[in-house]
Parts: structure tokens; C-alpha cells; sequence
């Protein structure tokens, strides 16, 4: 059985199309990240995954019964982008605070509160005001608040954004924590180095619809194969003419701003039709490289969009 089983998930609010027919499936122990421009629908299917967005059509299983059941949710855990603490109460507090209203009470309440100070490493800062807490501190407690219930499954939403190396190295210790606990996690992120270290697949979503999931290899090999990426990067923004001629000659060129990137089995024959054609066009080259593919390269296949945008 898995923990999360998407199908056939449709949003539409007004003209916009958010969600067109996702279909997903997260096991326990698994981290899943799910990588997509703005826009492309990540949020839309999290806030539906929390009940925050009543889809049109679709379904929604969590752990094997569907997400509208009473107390089906109650296994979901949710760790939001934005910082969801009360600045003025202490880390303590707030673990308590966010621990009654998720039921926890007595005892067993005590036991969350120690064990979350624990996990994000903050029993030395305690009963200290989390408003002057670096982001860092602020990101662990916020996690640490998300999954003191203990879920079964977890949603991260951006967890490591405007934080320190030394804190988003914790916080990638704390969300290994959960997966060896067995934890089925969902990531969304904006940094492909994190989604290539943490996630064991990755679902691709744009437009509203997951066009691709599988591990990290399984996509470079489906999509781009295990040619080089040879990376161009000119002196202005490359011309829509020169785009275009390099891609009618040399399939999968794309050109994004003042880089292009073409993925090729045969990087010495490729790179000098490269150079002689942007002489032709006047582009001055500032830089060339010829790289491994990775996941960024991938997701450029499948979108044709930088994540950022």
C-alpha cells in the first residue's frame, strides 16, 4: 500500500488551469522531490494534499483511504515556506502551543516538546524568544513543529530557503531522520543540488501536469541520455535567430538568456559548428564548458525554463 496515491487530480480557478489530471504515488520511507517553475502547480497539489484546495475532480488516498475521510489527515504533516512560529513565545512554547492544537496533551505532550527541542537542536536555546533566532534556528523549529504529532507522512515546502550551509546541513540531517523512521516525504525545492542529494525520485511538474518522474538517472537516461552537456555562455543575450539556427542543426540546443546548453554524444563535432555559428552571428563567447548531465540539465529538457522563473 502507499502512503500517498494521487489520481487523476483537476483544479481549475477561473481561466487558469492549475491542475490538469496529476497522478502521483509517494511510498513510506521515500523522499519524493517535486521540482516545477512558478506557476507550474506545486502549490496548488500541496495545499490540495492539506485540504486547503477542494479539487474538481480526482482523488486523494492517504495511507489507503481517501483525504476526506474524518481523521484521514491527521497522519500529514506540514511544513510550510513561510515561517509559522510565534516570534514573542519561547521555542518550548511554541512546540507546546502548536503541540495542543494538534491534540497532543499531557504526557505524551511533554514527551513531543523534548523530542522536537531535540531534533532541531535548540535544547540549549529553549526558553529563549524565537523572534531573534537566526533563519536557520527559526527553519529547524518550524520543522520540527510541522511533525510533532509524528506523521506518517510529511510535505515539505521549500525547508532550506535563506538559510545558513551549517543549518541546511542539520536540516538535511533532520528530514534523513524521517526517512530511516519510515516517514513518506513529499519536497518541494528550488535547489537541484538538495532534490539530487535527498530525493530518491523526483516528479517534474508544468503546466499543471507531472511530466516526468523517476530517480535522478532514470531521468537523464529517458530524457537527455548520458551525452555531455557542452554550455555556452555569450557576451548578450542570445539572438532568437541564432537559437533557432543552432537548434534546427543541433537538436535539443536551447538557449536561455545569455547561455545555451546542448546535451550531445559527440561533443568534439558538436562544439566547433557551436563557435563557428555564434562567429557568423557576431556573439562573443565569455565562456565554454562541457559537463555530466545532471538534474537541472533534465528539467531544462522537459520545461524549457530555468527553475527560478
Amino acid at each position: 500500500m502507499k502512503a500517498v496515491e494521487i489520481r487523476g487530480l483537476t483544479k481549475r480557478f477561473g481561466d487558469l488551469q492549475a491542475l490538469s489530471g496529476v497522478d502521483l504515488e509517494l511510498a513510506a520511507g521515500e523522499v519524493l522531490g517535486l521540482l516545477g517553475p512558478n506557476g507550474a502547480g506545486k502549490s496548488t497539489l500541496v495545499r490540495a494534499l492539506t485540504g486547503r484546495v477542494r479539487c474538481d475532480a480526482g482523488e486523494i488516498r492517504l495511507g489507503g483511504r481517501r483525504a476526506d475521510e474524518p481523521g484521514a489527515r491527521d497522519t500529514l504533516g506540514y511544513v510550510p515556506q513561510e515561517i509559522a512560529l510565534y516570534g514573542v513565545l519561547s521555542a518550548e512554547q511554541n512546540l507546546r502551543a502548536f503541540g495542543r492544537f494538534l491534540g497532543l496533551a499531557g504526557e505524551p505532550l511533554a514527551r513531543a516538546v523534548a523530542r522536537g527541542l531535540d531534533f532541531a537542536r535548540l535544547g540549549d536555546r529553549a526558553r529563549d524568544a524565537v523572534e531573534p533566532f537566526s533563519g536557520g534556528m527559526k527553519r529547524r523549529l518550524n520543522l520540527a513543529v510541522g511533525i510533532l504529532h509524528d506523521p506518517s507522512i510529511v510535505l515539505l515546502d521549500e525547508p532550506t530557503v535563506g538559510i545558513d550551509p551549517q543549518s541546511r546541513e542539520r536540516i538535511y540531517g533532520m528530514i534523513g531522520e524521517l526517512r530511516s523512521a519510515g516517514a513518506a516525504i513529499l519536497h518541494t525545492t528550488h535547489y537541484m543540488e538538495e532534490a539530487e542529494r535527498l530525493c530518491d525520485r523526483v516528479a517534474v511538474i508544468d503546466h499543471g501536469r507531472v511530466i516526468a518522474v523517476g530517480t535522478r538517472d532514470e531521468l537523464v537516461r529517458s530524457t537527455i541520455g548520458a551525452g555531455k552537456q557542452v554550455v555556452v555562455d555569450a557576451d548578450r543575450q542570445v539572438p532568437a535567430e541564432l537559437a533557432a539556427e543552432l537548434a534546427a542543426q543541433l537538436p535539443g540546443a536551447v538557449a536561455d538568456g545569455e547561455r545555451l546548453r546542448l546535451t550531445t554524444e559527440e561533443p568534439a563535432l558538436a562544439i566547433p559548428r557551436l563557435l563557428a555559428a555564434f562567429e557568423r552571428a557576431r556573439v562573443g563567447v565569455r565562456d565554454l564548458r562541457l559537463d555530466s548531465p545532471t538534474l537541472e540539465n533534465v528539467f531544462l529538457h522537459l520545461t524549457g525554463r530555468e527553475l527560478r522563473e
